[in-house]
């Protein structure tokens, strides 16, 4: 069964005259990206493509806990009681994780990084095996949406603070390459960094960028969701992506900062739809945190579009939001 989305539009998106699809690639964040978009036979392919790249490369070096030389590593390494100033873009990531954290009362946590690390899904060396309790409760100290400082761009280290922005840097980085592409003129593309999407325009046909939302790969309803990206994100969550298993139970790589540990409640995945790929991807981590009615119950509060797959007893169960949920085309 195939169902379809339609987002409300103030106007639909004009048909591009001339030109055709351009396919663009590459990889960044341990991941591949992509662009599908309409520009001019005179196009120049590898410019674009370098366009997107540097892009995507700034937010690594500027956000990545991979990368021991970025801005992040260093605020994370920083000297307790100091200041240290950030890039514009990662205090713009900062501010925006800090709204969601205080939003969902710290189901989004910006400051995970020595937790993530403990559990094995950071960059330092894993045991294979859950960290011992002192070891989580140490971390757990440091740890705290409430603990980030800022003074304009500058961030204050209290000790042993620890960032990670994994949870909503790859949708801002989808951001960027978008923007870029703005700046560049190009009035129509679907941009996709490990399956999170923003798409913008038509296709040569007058079609829109219609895209498929994910479903775990467990699923056998075979049901599917198509979306019609214009002005629009789409960001998954899923414990399918990362995880360990150890001692006959499974450990997922998001973290509920309320008990400092991997979610143990049933939900598979989280979608979410929103304009800006950072906030779905911010919203998509928060909702997979709280367990799938209360989820439910804050994506109708907070008017969000957002798809909740979770384990039942006869399988997985679906939930939709009231504002996704408005979209269906009947």
């Amino acid at each position: 069964m195939t169902r379809v989305l339609v987002p409300q539009l103030a106007e639909p998106p004009a048909r591009p005259i001339g030109g055709a699809v351009l396919a663009l690639g590459g990889q960044t964040m341990g991941t591949t990206w992509s662009v599908k978009l309409v520009a001019p036979p005179t196009a120049d392919a590898r410019a674009l493509t370098a366009l997107a790249q540097r892009e995507l490369d700034s937010v690594v070096r500027q956000m990545s806990p991979w990368d021991p030389l970025s801005d992040l590593s260093r605020c994370n390494r920083a000297a307790a009681g100091s200041w240290t100033p950030l890039p514009p873009a990662f205090a713009r990531v900062l501010r925006r994780a800090l709204v969601v954290a205080e939003a969902t009362d710290g189901a989004f946590d910006p400051t995970l990084g020595a937790l993530v690390d403990l559990w094995g899904f950071g960059p330092r060396p894993f045991s294979g095996a859950p960290p011992e309790a002192a070891d989580v409760a140490k971390a757990r100290e440091v740890a705290g949406w409430r603990h980030v400082a800022l003074d304009g761009d500058s961030l204050f280290q209290p000790g042993g603070l620890r960032l990670d922005l994994n949870g909503i840097a790859k949708g801002f980085a989808v951001d960027q390459v978008a923007a870029a592409l703005d700046r560049a003129g190009v009035r129509s593309y679907l941009v996709e960094v490990g399956g999170e999407l923003r798409g913008t325009g038509a296709k040569p046909d007058g079609q829109p960028w219609w895209v498929e939302l994910e479903r775990p790969p467990t699923a056998n309803d075979g049901l599917r969701t198509l979306i019609a990206l214009h002005g629009l994100s789409a960001a998954t969550s899923g414990d399918y992506r990362r995880f360990f298993e150890h001692g006959g139970r499974r450990y997922a790589h998001t973290l509920d900062p309320a008990a400092a540990a991997p979610v143990a409640h049933p939900t598979v995945s989280v979608t979410v739809l929103a304009e800006s790929c950072m906030d779905a991807d911010a919203w998509a981590t928060a909702l997979t945190v709280m367990a799938p009615d209360a989820a439910l119950a804050f994506a109708a509060a907070h008017s969000l579009a957002a798809m909740i797959l979770a384990r039942g007893p006869a399988g997985l169960e679906e939930r939709l939001s009231p504002a996704l949920a408005a979209m269906l085309d009947p």
